[in-house]
């Protein structure tokens, strides 16, 4: 497999720290509020990384973190009174539920910062030990750029982003003003922790290297990781100062290879609360199948910036469409041996740097060939096994392509209308069973006056709303 390596910024061959494995983290949510389409965009593109790189043999151990202690988070406690745990745990469940809902499988490890304040507490420890890090006069301890040597040689962004950066953290006792705080001393109405360094809290940059360092990192081998994922916008300064405090602390490089999606805007603004155009996945969950959203999301590359338009979300939702409706054809139909032109010619555009794009048309030759099939063909089993296997692998690694038929093209349709449809086949059903075959017919009849399709299945009586 190739991948698109952030810092040498080319494509590069995938060549695992050890032979068959995969270990991957990739930058969580802070959990403060609710998850927006930036935060489903990563989730779901670092979701295709892992299932290529599953179905492609590797043992993959993924770990996302959730950030649990922030500024964001302290000023919603303080302007609610809610606890933090509460506000926290809260937000979590509902991102996972989320992502749960765009088909996003759930990582092999989930560090929270504040059940890893040890791990943290101990990176520091080290930092200060090696005279990578020191104190300043109020308690903060801060990290030395100037001892580590390969500072910005990750993103190469250091002279566009210093006065960003010093803009950013410009708390006297700074030596330089790309150094940045590992712990920061406690404030007035501020969250606090023991530590050695006294009571603080950790900084935002620490907490993923002492997690990689704790929960994920190979044992005696020269990187920890081999991909460190996230969104763009991480790549400076979290990527690039997470990379330092790896090498300081530990004499090792943090990741192999550095993988980063590009950003969603809305009417070609860079998502973001600030400007006021966030869209939480939530309010798009309340419109749209998490399906739909899951291939929409995911049909353009992840490393291209991405425009969400309702629009342009219509366009995909037909080309989904088409997916469902061959499967309805093979309705009822047992999986068999996957096509093998067609498993290799999928996996050779994920092989590619997930070229998505190249895979899509894998599938939509896929589907255009097997309509044309059964048209002159609609009683070949091997064929229709050979389709649903066909199916049952695209959703397995695009994550598509699960739900049942005829309850996709009910998406959409009210809870009310839907009982009412399922109310009178069950009196149709009752009618048949008595034989009564009068009233059963004038059930179709009304049925079909109200837009519904029957079809009766050996498993029973399924139904769609015409379009």
């Amino acid at each position: 497999m190739t991948i698109y390596d952030s810092v040498k910024k080319e494509k590069v061959p995938f060549e695992p720290v050890r032979d068959d494995e995969a270990r991957i983290y990739v930058c969580g949510p802070t959990v403060y509020d609710d998850a927006h389409l930036g935060h489903a965009r990563s989730a779901i593109a670092f979701d295709l990384l892992r299932r290529t790189l599953t179905a492609l043999g590797y043992k993959v151990t993924f770990a996302k973190n959730f950030t649990d202690i922030d500024d964001k988070i302290i000023k919603k406690h303080l302007e609610t009174g809610e606890p933090i745990a509460s506000i926290t745990a809260r937000y979590t469940e509902r991102y996972l539920e989320d992502m749960h809902a765009l088909g996003v499988l759930d990582a092999d490890i989930s560090p929270r910062a504040t059940s890893s304040l040890d791990a943290i507490v101990t990176m520091i420890r080290k930092l200060l030990d090696n005279g990578c890090a020191y104190e300043s006069e109020d308690g903060t301890v801060w990290f030395d750029t100037s001892k580590d040597r390969e500072y910005c040689t990750l993103s190469h962004r250091c002279g566009e982003e210093e006065e960003t950066q010093a803009r950013i953290e410009h708390e006297a006792g700074k030596r330089h003003p790309r150094d940045f705080a590992l712990w920061k001393a406690c404030k007035e109405r501020d969250v606090c922790y023991d530590s050695p360094f006294g009571r603080g809290r950790p900084g935002w940059h620490i907490e993923c290297s002492a997690m990689i360092d704790a929960y994920l990192a190979y044992d005696d081998e020269p990187y920890e990781i081999d991909i460190h994922g996230g969104g763009a916008d991480l790549f400076f300064p979290h990527h690039e100062n997470e990379a330092a405090q790896t090498r300081c602390a530990t004499g090792r490089k943090l990741a192999k290879y550095w993988m980063h999606n590009g950003f969603v805007t809305i009417g070609g603004e860079k998502m973001s609360k600030s400007l006021g155009n966030s869209f939480f996945v939530k309010d798009a969950l309340r419109v749209y199948d998490g399906e739909i959203l899951r291939f929409y999301l995911l049909s353009t590359h992840y490393r291209a910036h991405f425009n969400f338009n309702e629009e342009d979300l219509l366009n995909s939702k037909k080309r989904l469409d088409r997916l469902y409706r061959l499967k309805k054809r093979l309705y009822g139909g047992k999986g068999g041996e996957v096509d093998e032109t067609f498993r290799d010619d999928l996996m050779t555009a994920l092989r590619d740097d997930l070229n998505i794009s190249r895979a899509l048309a894998v599938v939509d030759e896929m589907i255009a060939k097997a309509n044309e099939y059964l048209d002159t063909h609609p009683k070949d089993r091997n064929f229709k096994r050979t389709t649903v296997a066909n199916i049952e692998w695209l959703h397995r690694i695009l994550g598509v392509g699960g739900k049942d038929a005829y309850e996709y093209f009910r998406l959409g349709m009210s809870h009310e209308e839907i009982e009412t449809i399922e109310r009178l086949i069950e009196e149709r059903d009752a009618a048949k069973k008595a034989k009564d075959f009068e009233t059963a017919d004038a059930i179709r009849r009304r049925l079909s006056e109200m837009g519904v399709q029957l079809m009766d299945t050996p498993q029973g009586t399924v139904w769609e709303k015409a379009e």
